[in-house]
């Protein structure tokens, strides 16, 4: 089907970040939708930084292709779509009246963002008079000011505004650091109880985004109508879990697509604690125990018997029973995610996983650890020998890997000094007491700390899979 927008409709939606996810995600999204519905969608994109992409959409009139490739469902997917819906592209660090100018715009309705993590955030030297102040929530209360008095306050046109970076609540951080800003400015309650009226939506989000092909760019272009030097590449799979009232839908009919799942719910705690403890859990604790044994990529890790047979046994008999949660649901998305690590077009190499990885372990995996032994009253094997995998991989002096160990300075050198104590009892106890790391005293917990120490001691003395037998039948 040919997409339907119509050049002279003005655009509906202000798109805050042009990077390679949010045009393989939000982009794509309303792609299909001009292309599948009777929605006309049109974005006007803002560079949300000084340094960024929004030229070089510029110099491909906003046209560029994302390229799906991978399995979904069984079947190996590798296809191209045109995306076209990008109509303005703004760079407010270089016409800032243009930025605000947009806000004016009778026909929008959506606000969309992916400013990384570190952008939803309250930066306080940002004023009032600032063009553009540093933060994205600073630049977008500058926006909505433009649009409340444009419009005189009008109740019919507050937006709904849908944040994708990856924090936990975003839509309701962003609203309350907008509503200190509106403060700290002294905008009036007028303004304030307006902003109040907007719809802001938490979500989640879920896409591996490679980006640019550029080791294999010959093969993505031969097909090309004209040489796209944006290309992006991603997985086949989509997920958008948005929190909010079912009557968005109205306005952006998502759920009439077939090739991709948004899902519109009155609250998306399951979908988070599900992609956290089972997607990225996966990949945490995979990474010391891979490394270790050196595979070196995610799925590379599916392509061996024993890092598949780790990882599908960890999934099935430890984290998904730890989840209060829909089993055959959660069964069922267990086995999309290694589909999706099985994917031979993605490289995802362990090592830039392994990126922090003890606060990761924190957040993604020792949730389903600790509620694992509180309903079995048992420690579990898998996700320990993980753990102790993690420890013996920050102990580089001593376990002589190859990669480097990229955390805080501060972590860094715990595990150094820890590691110069003899015993493993002793590391056992000094790394698991550490509440600074877990945020409580681990151990406590008897039972893991002698199993911490009981693997560490092994695998001093054995290579990873050696140990890692050894310790299942012990």
């Amino acid at each position: 089907m040919t997409n339907k927008i119509e050049k002279n409709i003005p655009a509906d939606s202000v798109q805050f970040g042009e990077g390679n996810f949010m045009r393989a995600f939000v982009d794509y999204c309303i792609q299909l939708l001009n292309e599948q519905t009777s929605f006309q969608g049109k974005v006007d994109v803002v560079q949300p930084i000084a340094q960024g992409m929004i030229q070089n959409l510029a110099n491909q009139n906003g046209k560029y292709h994302v390229y799906s490739e991978g399995i979904l469902n069984g079947k190996s997917v590798r296809k191209s779509h045109l995306i076209n819906c990008i109509d303005q592209l703004v760079d407010p660090y270089q016409d800032f009246e243009k930025y605000l100018s947009l806000a004016e715009n009778e026909n929008l309705k959506f606000v969309f963002s992916n400013t990384t993590e570190a952008g939803i955030q309250h930066i306080d030297s940002d004023q009032l008079d600032m063009q553009p102040p540093n933060s994205f929530p600073a630049k977008l209360v500058l926006f909505l000011l433009r649009r409340f008095e444009k419009f005189n306050g009008a109740a019919d046109k507050v937006l709904h505004i849908i944040p994708c970076e990856l924090i936990e609540k975003n839509g309701d951080t962003l609203k309350a650091i907008l509503l200190h800003i509106i403060d700290r400015w002294e905008l009036g309650i007028d303004f304030k109880n307006w902003v109040i009226k907007n719809n802001f939506y938490n979500t989640l989000v879920d896409r591996i985004v490679p980006g640019f092909p550029k080791d294999n760019l010959a093969f993505y272009q031969q097909d090309l109508s004209f040489e796209d030097n944006l290309i992006v590449t991603c997985e086949p799979f989509f997920l958008w879990v948005i929190e909010g009232n079912p009557k968005l839908l109205d306005v952006f009919p998502a759920d009439q697509l077939s090739e991709i799942d948004i899902k519109v719910v009155k609250d998306l705690g399951n979908y988070r604690t599900r992609k956290v403890r089972i997607l990225n859990g996966c990949h945490t604790a995979m990474v010391p125990v891979g490394l270790l044994k050196g595979v070196e990529t995610v799925s590379a890790a599916l392509s061996d018997d024993f890092m598949k047979e780790f990882i599908s046994e960890t999934l099935e008999n430890e984290i998904i029973p730890s989840i209060d949660f829909d089993k055959e649901e959660l069964t069922e998305y267990a086995a999309q995610v290694l589909e999706r690590f099985s994917n031979p077009f993605t490289v995802h190499q362990l090592q830039s996983i392994a990126l922090n990885s003890i606060s990761k372990y924190k957040v993604r995996v020792l949730p389903s650890l600790l509620s694992f032994y509180k309903k079995n009253n048992s420690i579990p094997k898998n996700l320990t020998f993980a753990l102790a995998s993690l420890i013996y991989f920050y102990g580089k002096d001593i376990s002589k890997h190859s990669y480097n160990v990229k955390d805080d300075d501060l972590i860094i050198d715990f595990f150094k000094n820890v590691w110069k104590m003899q015993s493993t009892d002793e590391i056992s106890e000094a790394v698991l007491s550490n509440e600074l790391i877990w945020g409580q005293n681990l151990a406590k917990i008897t039972p893991l700390k002698k199993e911490i120490s009981k693997i560490l001691k092994l695998l001093k003395n054995k290579n990873l899979v050696p140990a890692f037998e050894s310790y299942k039948s012990s």
